[in-house]
């Protein structure tokens, strides 16, 4: 049985037109699941009962179900959550004065094998579908409910590599964004790349006015090569000729996160390559420093608060825009990936 979430309402109107429905009972129940948060075909009394027993017969509208979940002292909410095929995701919200927004998973697991990355000691299942990430936003806003709060923004950088799972991604956002659903502004939706090109190219071309942000964590293809292995296959040249197509495409600034990573790419030297390589190629690009959590299973350990602030303002000084971004959950399982791992161990 399909999961009705997974529709955006372009979708679900040609759909319930091939059904001999009109467009209208389409923005119906559409309207019904989002606008007023009913998941129950029975409860939506403005659609008449013989095709509200056809939506029951053909459609589902299930949401994944929380095995986990870690409240922060600073808010951050973690959820790890079951699907109905029993895998399981991770979800994180980070509470800014801006709104609430969430790092939402595009994969069970992921294959892309970021030497620090905690997401990568558990390889790819499967792509989510959209549904199954819509799934992760609505469950998210029944937890914010209780503080009276619900998600504004949207990160598609939790688990997995979201351009590997593109169409899905594409229709999961179409949903979000939909003024007549979650009506999430486009510019509050990020889409978070470790560099695919293809799927850099693919998205500029899009049309919309979403943003991307590519995880570079490297200013050159030694440091990138030793960290990220896609780098082996798209090194930097590729990279940055991807981005500067998109740039053209879209006319959007992107993104480079970067986790600094002690005695790895984290000092003055790599800050004035990084800033070469962004003013030397004319990238419309700002800089988003992490902090690194670190991961027991790992070697790396976080840069020093003063590397940090020196490699910051190297930047500045460069004329590169860039911020350090500020660090949530740190007495929970807040990386991606972790909470997921550790409960795998203890199963």
């Amino acid at each position: 049985m399909e999961n009705l979430l997974g529709y955006s309402l372009e979708r679900m109107t040609d759909c319930f037109v091939a059904r001999g429905q009109s467009k209208f009972r389409a923005k119906q129940v559409f309207g019904w699941i989002y606008g007023k948060g009913v998941l129950d075909f029975d409860k939506m009394t403005d659609v008449s009962l013989s095709f509200r027993e056809e939506l029951k017969r053909d459609f589902c509208l299930s949401l994944p179900s929380i095995i986990a979940k870690q409240v922060a002292s600073d808010g951050t909410v973690k959820l790890l959550l079951r699907l109905e095929d029993g895998a399981k995701v991770e979800e994180v919200m980070m509470p800014y004065d801006y709104g609430c927004p969430i790092c939402v998973s595009s994969e069970v697991g992921c294959s892309m094998g970021c030497a620090f990355c905690a997401s990568g000691l558990l390889k790819k299942e499967r792509g989510l579908t959209s549904a199954e990430m819509v799934g992760q936003l609505l469950v998210m806003n029944q937890v914010l409910s209780e503080y009276g709060l619900r998600v504004t923004h949207i990160n598609v950088m939790g688990t997995g590599e979201p351009f590997d799972n593109y169409d899905n991604v594409m229709e999961f956002i179409r949903i979000a964004n939909c003024q007549a659903g979650l009506a999430i502004g486009a510019r509050h939706i990020t889409v978070s790349t470790c560099g695919l090109p293809e799927g850099i190219r693919r998205y500029g071309k899009e049309g919309l006015q979403t943003n991307l942000a590519l995880s570079l964590h490297a200013p050159n293809d030694k440091i990138r090569n030793k960290i990220m292995p896609v780098s082996l296959k798209y090194p930097m040249k590729e990279l940055i000729a991807a981005i500067k197509d998109y740039l053209s495409t879209s006319g959007r600034r992107v993104t480079f996160e970067y986790i600094l990573l002690s005695g790895v790419n984290d000092t003055l030297e790599c800050a004035d390559e990084l800033a070469r390589l962004i003013r030397d190629n004319d990238l419309f690009a700002y800089v988003n420093l992490i902090p690194y959590n670190e991961v027991k299973e790992m070697k790396w350990k976080r840069s020093s608060k003063s590397s940090v602030s020196a490699f910051h303002n190297a930047l500045l000084k460069k004329g590169i825009n860039a911020t350090v971004r500020k660090e949530f959950g740190g007495d929970i399982d807040a990386a991606c990936g972790q909470l997921r791992v550790k409960y795998e161990k203890q199963q």
